[in-house]
């Protein structure tokens, strides 16, 4: 059997997978802020469901930045979980269960890698991933893997407004600055939950982001963009179809535009992401 689990800043889904294949039906709980903590719920919570038989492996998805190697978490750039940074992760779960293999990746490069084997993107070679949340993330997933890399994805750091003139001189106008739930929310001095879905802000919101997904194409070259994150799949959000129509626009004649869909796996991207990690590394 196999474990299979998914570390976010507030939550952490840990799931059994006797096959590889499939999962049953994840313990959820508040992610630790300490490492130390959080390590060791999450070797008790996969001891019990283990159930005494062997674990064969483990995979997942933790927030931030991972080292080359994908071994631990270097940094959260959302400073979210700084007591996890540079912490032997793999290695400590490993150890925890008899040496298994433990393959790690960035959360959202696993729930991307999730999308484009058993949701959204599923039956597309390149499937570009986007999370509009809290931040901005996402990756490119090339044949049911994610791409290489020397450092990384960050799409939510590329810069929409170089003279800086939307946010002024003291915010880098970025696209996570200018999208996210959290730019939202000091704009507007209110959750964007509180914010009317006919409110002309979240039509703003998809012009700036149709910019973000001119780039994606333009760098990316994929067959398919699929957007995951509550800015986009909650209520209220930032409709697909005002999305699709800025995109349409921002690209022109010079590139076609590739289907967008929403992400369909809702909060467990990242449980089926470890699945197909572990399948395509047997």
């Amino acid at each position: 059997m196999y474990l299979i689990f998914d570390i976010g800043g507030t939550k952490t889904r840990i799931a059994r997978s006797d096959d590889g294949r499939a999962y049953h039906a994840p313990v959820k709980f508040d992610t630790p802020l300490q490492y130390k903590e959080g390590i060791q719920k999450i070797i008790d919570v996969g001891t019990r469901l283990a159930e005494g038989e062997i674990v064969e492996g483990l995979a997942g998805g933790i927030r931030g930045v991972l080292n080359r190697e994908k071994t631990l978490m270097i940094q959260d750039p959302g400073k979210r979980l700084l007591d996890w940074g540079g912490r032997q992760l793999a290695h400590d779960l490993s150890h925890a269960f008899s040496d298994a293999p433990t393959l790690l990746e960035n959360d959202s490069a696993i729930v991307g890698l999730g999308e484009a084997t058993a949701g959204a993107g599923k039956g597309f070679s390149i499937v570009a991933y986007h999370t509009v949340s809290t931040g901005v993330g996402g990756a490119r997933i090339v044949d049911g893997r994610v791409d290489v890399t020397s450092a990384g994805f960050e799409p939510g750091h590329q810069v929409l407004d170089i003279d800086r003139t939307i946010l002024g001189p003291a915010i880098e106008p970025t696209l996570e600055n200018l999208v996210s739930g959290t730019a939202l929310e000091k704009r507007r001095g209110v959750k964007p939950y509180e914010i009317s879905q006919d409110d002309a802000v979240w039509d703003e919101l998809a012009r700036v982001l149709g910019y973000g997904i001119k780039n994606t194409v333009t760098y990316w070259s994929p067959d398919v963009i699929v957007l995951g994150g509550s800015m986009v799949v909650g209520d209220p959000r930032i409709l697909r179809e005002d999305i699709v129509r800025h995109a349409k626009a921002a690209l022109g004649e010079s590139l076609p535009c590739p289907p967008i869909f929403d992400a369909a796996l809702a909060d467990e991207g990242g449980l089926y992401g470890a699945l197909a990690l572990l399948q395509k590394n047997k």
